[in-house]
């Protein structure tokens, strides 16, 4: 796992590994917002942590149809569904190197980001703690999309598709949290523990799921 792992991360990094695709996705499309809302700083203050967690979910998706592809197209994932380690611990070293590839610099980025939407200390760093419990679910449940359209012709669409109800949960609890972090009438606790229980659900399920549809597709 941890040779799979420091694997998938070198080709993540590597030019064609695509991981750095969704950072700079991020980076567009929220340095892109404040133009075209305007200059009203009490809006885009209200909206940005949407905004972030919106553009966190996108920019995810643009990296789940390279999970198990290109290990598919050389005949590496034949030979790891043929080895001894099992396929639910092969997913989740995968999924741990392609979020460490391709969110964690999300969640890296967020302050940075934030500025541009004039958010407050309080809202920004709510936001990279959602975005730290809650991304990693949405890379899970990636996994199972990824499994299961790795056998189609241009898969990739299939993937968004098969993801985006799945991942609408996390987004709407990780919005949650942060609102509730800034405004005293909202908790923020309660929907920060049920964003860390749907990653901890799906840090279950997912590779136990993703790893049975990559054995059907092999057979």
């Amino acid at each position: 796992m941890i040779a799979l792992f420091r694997r998938d991360l070198a080709l993540a990094f590597s030019g064609g590994g695509g991981a750095m695709t969704g950072v700079i996705f991020f980076l567009a499309v929220v340095a892109t917002i404040p133009f075209g809302i305007g200059p009203d700083l009490n809006l885009l203050s209200r909206i940005g942590p949407a905004i972030l967690w919106i553009g966190a979910l996108l920019s995810a998706l643009l990296t789940l149809d390279r999970l198990f592809q290109a290990d598919r197209d050389d005949g590496t994932l034949d030979l790891l569904i043929a080895g001894p380690t099992p396929m639910p611990l092969v997913v989740l070293a995968k999924c741990l190197a392609l979020w460490v590839a391709s969110s964690l610099p999300l969640v890296l980025a967020a302050p940075v980001l934030g500025l541009f939407l004039a958010l407050e200390p309080v809202a920004i760093g709510a936001v990279m703690a959602t975005l730290l419990a809650g991304t990693p679910a949405i890379t899970f449940i990636g996994a199972v999309g990824a499994a299961v359209a790795v056998a189609l012709p241009r898969g990739g669409l299939l993937v968004s598709v098969l993801v985006l109800p799945l991942a609408i949960p996390v987004l709407i609890f990780g919005v949650s949290a942060t609102y509730g972090a800034v405004n005293d009438p909202d908790p923020f606790l309660p929907p920060f523990l049920i964003l860390v229980a749907l990653t901890l659900f799906f840090g279950a399920l997912g590779p136990i799921a993703a790893g049975a549809a990559l054995k059907t597709s092999a057979d």
